[in-house]
């Protein structure tokens, strides 16, 4: 099932509840992410959310993106979209 969201998009695959990640932003990726990673992300992202200067991830440990405040927010309810789906 195709997933697009605000930050992020990608394909989650029911049969081996796998999430794909296609897409961070406007940058083409290509990575899996387990349910594991997932909920690391999330509870990362929502403990530090209200930070005023934003976050920065990193894409395969060597691209650094900015987030603002406001794509924390956007990203977390992709996350949580994303989260619904593991079984």
């Amino acid at each position: 099932m195709f997933i697009q969201g605000h930050i992020i998009s990608g394909e989650f695959d029911q049969s081996i509840n796998e999430f794909s990640l296609q897409k961070v932003k406007n940058l083409f990726i290509e990575s899996t992410i387990s349910e594991n990673q997932m909920t690391s992300i999330y509870n990362y992202l929502k403990k530090h959310e209200h930070i005023n200067d934003g976050q920065v991830i990193t894409l395969y440990d060597q691209l650094p993106i900015l987030l603002s405040q406001e794509e924390i927010k956007l990203l977390l309810s992709d996350l949580e979209q994303v989260q619904s789906m593991y079984h």
